[in-house]
């Protein structure tokens, strides 16, 4: 399968979260294989950037040279050009090659390190001549431009002033400055666009500047028109910000396979209620078990925080004679209250991403306890009005337990069927519990 290469010449962060790490992962993730000319090697972790060892230009030079006479690369972005050297080195690999460049002029890591000499400046402004796209964050603009930047407005001159420098176009990146969304400004064949995003987070996180660039890159590689590569970039770093990682104690750093994780997840998620209901559909005893309003099979993603991050039946398991039968099909959002039930024990224990209902009775309690199971209630006579059900019940029935039970229960109210709820690590491992109180039932 021949796929397109992209070149990351940038420096490598040994604590994984930006520079050619960060650059390598963007590309894998968004389908395109990645080369890297490494420029520095840094001692740096979540915390901040403690040494940095700087390539020879000459070795710079190799090293692209090398690449050159065995890959087929169109596009490239620098990263940390740390010193006029490696700058000049790149501008001439740049020339030679014909390379498409995305400069993102990298001065200052996130934790406040700075990652290039005072004495380069004047030098890489001489590379954005070579640029098809340069995309400084605020403070990088700001020392391209020669002037503060305190609004939109600044933004777009400050664009218009590095266009100057001889870019074909300036993609000014809006995160430092507040408020509830990130505005970058476009400055390109004269013409400003905007690109507007919710912000996700308020905190700084670490390569978000190296990814959002690379990715923009890739989406180059691939043959997208620049304005179709920034929207899908700026997607892109927008979910790899919101599933950032908790590694180390410092800076979190961005997650370039959030999205890659978060598909597998959802593929794992509806395969797996799928399988639990056709455990649960097969076996004839699982019948005795279903409640007049039928029952339903959950599974929430990791991380999840709101029922559209939960798979559930968009029907239900109901009884037909008798057999249990299923209606529906698996999907986001698909039940409610059994995504209230799991989400808020996940909350309690990670472990927890599965549940389902079954009816209540006496002798299912029982089978419940009899099986060694961990069992809390909560009285639904006592619920307060406006609360979501499950969310206060299992509440109440963590707290009673003093930890988060396999069985929750409660008995009901006027209008209120009264229900038992069985919780578990997948919908597999609840199924088969449930099949387990089934077969226990006097």
């Amino acid at each position: 399968m021949k796929i397109p290469c992209a070149l990351t010449i940038a420096g490598s962060d040994s604590g994984g979260g930006a520079g050619i790490q960060a650059d390598i992962k963007t590309f894998s993730a968004l389908g395109v294989h990645g080369l890297c000319v490494v420029t520095a090697v840094t001692a740096q972790n979540t915390r901040g950037v403690y040494a940095t060892f700087e390539l020879p230009p000459e070795f710079v030079t190799r090293q692209l040279d090398t690449l050159m006479r065995d890959f087929e690369v169109k596009w490239a972005k620098t990263g940390m050009l740390s010193n006029a050297g490696v700058i000049r080195a790149v501008e001439a690999g740049t020339k030679r090659y014909k390379l498409r460049l995305v400069v993102d002029p990298v001065m200052v890591a996130a934790t406040g390190a700075p990652l290039m000499r005072e004495d380069a400046l004047e030098t890489l402004t001489k590379l954005l001549a070579c640029a098809e796209l340069v995309t400084p964050n605020i403070p990088e603009a700001e020392r391209l431009a020669g002037f503060k930047i305190r609004s939109k407005a600044d933004m777009r001159r400050a664009a218009r002033a590095i266009s100057k420098l001889g870019p074909r176009a300036v993609l000014v990146k809006g995160g430092h400055l507040k408020g509830r969304d990130v505005v970058d400004v476009l400055y390109a064949g004269g013409k400003f666009k905007e690109f507007k995003s919710p912000r996700v987070t308020s905190q700084p996180t670490h390569g978000t500047g190296c990814s959002f660039a690379s990715a923009i890159t890739a989406e180059l590689a691939k043959g997208a028109g620049l304005h179709e590569a920034i929207s899908n970039a700026k997607e892109f770093i927008e979910g790899a910000i919101e599933g950032r990682l908790r590694v180390g104690k410092g800076v979190m750093p961005v997650n370039q396979m959030a999205a890659l994780f978060l598909s597998a997840e959802k593929g794992r998620a509806l395969e797996e209620v799928w399988r639990a209901a056709q455990l649960l559909t097969e076996d004839s005893k699982f019948a005795k078990l279903l409640p007049e309003v039928g029952s339903n099979v959950a599974m929430a993603l990791p991380g999840g925080e709101k029922t559209s991050d939960v798979v559930g039946f968009s029907g239900r398991i109901v009884k037909v004679g008798d057999r249990a039968r299923l209606t529906g099909f698996p999907k986001l959002g698909g039940s409610e209250h059994v995504a209230n039930l799991v989400l808020t024990a996940m909350r309690h224990d990670h472990r927890i991403r599965a549940g389902m209902n079954i009816r209540f009775s006496k002798k299912i309690l029982r089978a419940c306890k009899k099986l060694g199971l961990g069992v809390s209630g909560f009285d639904r006579g006592r619920e307060p009005r406006g609360v979501k059900t499950m969310v206060w019940g299992t509440e109440r029935a963590i707290k009673k337990a003093g930890k988060v039970p396999r069985v929750i229960f409660d008995r009901g109210a006027p209008g209120k069927e009264a229900m038992i709820r069985l919780l578990g690590s997948s919908p597999t491992e609840v199924a088969k519990l449930a099949l387990r109180v089934a077969r226990s039932v006097d």
